[in-house]
This record gives structure tokens, C-alpha cells and sequence, in this order.
């Protein structure tokens, strides 16, 4: 049974979230403010963690920003009161997997989290021998689909599960322009309402990672008003 923990402050929300993931199938722990959930995320290894923007003592930006850098890849789907794009933005750039807006729904949390643990499980499938694995190859660039791994020049590329997934979609297509809501619905799986900035947020730490110079980019080119495509150099 796959283990969620719940860090939040309001009992009611903490009550809706405890109750709709059991009845769904998870084993579920709770947190009531960003030291402890910070703690427990680290002590008590769970596959996931919904975290609250607002929290006393240590809010969910810290929480996710110390996890992070610690190495420590367990999906976050995390929840703001505020509609602010900035909050969402600074969200998902440090490390946060996906975010929901207060209120939400009961059925719409337990949508992301399935959604993300499925493709973050991808990963902890039984690994292949060399012969086994299949390879995309472009330019200096490798990627192992079956080992959810990419390689630059020979070296290991450090991804989110997020980014190697938007990173073996453009190569799956590769030379195609891909708009930003082909991207949305193929990397995240549902509508975000027309927020396409997350798109252009993965894209930019993509580009970080496997580009020499951000600002004139070799492999992951922007077609103006179009989108993005994937190309070797």
C-alpha cells in the first residue's frame, strides 16, 4: 500500500484529504506544520507527499527546497490558498511536481496523485541489461526509456521525473513543433486550464541541464507562437 503524507495546518482539510485517500487505496500520514512534515517526509519515507503553501513555523516553499536538495525525489503535489502564478511558478522550481489551488476538489486530488504516481513508479521497475534497454540518440544526447535515465556526453543528467518525461517526448518527436498544450496533455495528462507556464518553466530547467548556452540553445529550439521542438545540433 502506497503512503501519502498530508502536511497541513487546517483539521478540515487534513480530515477530507485523510478520509478520500484511504477510501482510495492509501495508507495515509499527517503533519500540522512544515518542521514536522519536513521531518516526516524524511524519516518516514513516503511515496508522496501533498504539502500546504501556508504553514506555521516553515512554510511548503522551504519544505520543498530542503527536500530537493537533500536528494530526495518523493512526488509533491502542493496546495496554495493563493491564485497567484507566482506562487506556482516558484513552486514547480523547486521541485514541486504539480500544484492545486484551494478549494479543490476531493476527486481532483486523488486524480493528480495516481497520475503522478504512476509515472514516477515507471522508475522502479526492475532494471534491464544493456542489450534490453532501448536508446534515443540525438547528437551528444542519450536517453534509456526503460531506465527513465538520460545521458550528456557520457554523463549523467540529474532529472525530475516530470523533466524526463517532457525530455522523451520531444524526442519521441523529434524535429516536430510541439505546442504547449500538446505537451500539457501529453506530459501531465490533464487540462491546466490554459496556465502554459509550466510548460515554458520545464523547458527552461531542461535547457539548464543539457544546453551550453540557455540563450542560444542547440537541442531544444522555441518556434515563436508556435511552441518548442527537439532537433539534433
Amino acid at each position: 500500500m502506497e503512503k501519502v503524507l498530508v502536511v497541513d495546518d487546517e483539521p478540515s482539510i487534513v480530515t477530507l484529504l485523510r478520509f478520500n485517500l484511504e477510501k482510495a487505496g492509501y495508507s495515509v500520514i499527517t503533519a500540522p506544520d512544515g518542521k514536522a512534515g519536513l521531518k516526516m517526509a524524511m524519516e518516514e519515507s513516503p511515496d508522496f507527499i501533498v504539502l500546504d503553501l501556508m504553514l506555521p513555523g516553515m512554510d511548503g516553499m522551504d519544505v520543498c527546497k530542503t527536500l530537493r536538495q537533500e536528494k530526495i525525489k518523493t512526488p509533491i503535489l502542493m496546495l496554495t490558498a493563493r491564485d497567484d502564478e507566482f506562487d506556482k511558478v516558484l513552486g514547480l522550481e523547486l521541485g514541486a511536481d504539480d500544484y492545486l489551488t484551494k478549494p479543490f476538489s476531493p476527486r481532483e486530488v486523488i486524480a493528480r496523485v495516481k497520475a503522478i504516481l504512476r509515472r514516477t513508479n515507471m522508475n522502479e521497475t526492475p532494471a534491464a541489461t544493456e542489450d534490453q534497454v532501448s536508446v534515443i540518440k540525438i547528437g551528444e544526447l542519450t536517453i534509456y526509456p526503460d531506465k527513465y535515465e538520460a545521458e550528456l556526453s557520457g554523463t549523467k543528467l540529474e532529472l525530475t521525473p516530470k523533466e524526463f518525461e517532457l525530455l522523451l517526448y520531444l524526442a519521441n518527436n523529434q524535429g516536430k513543433v510541439l505546442n504547449r498544450h500538446q505537451l500539457l496533455d501529453a506530459v501531465w495528462n490533464y487540462d491546466f486550464a490554459g496556465d502554459s507556464r509550466i510548460v515554458d518553466v520545464h523547458i527552461s530547467h531542461l535547457r539548464e541541464k543539457i544546453e551550453e548556452d540557455t540563450k542560444q540553445p542547440l537541442y531544444i529550439k522555441t518556434i515563436r507562437g508556435f511552441g518548442y521542438k527537439l532537433e539534433k545540433p
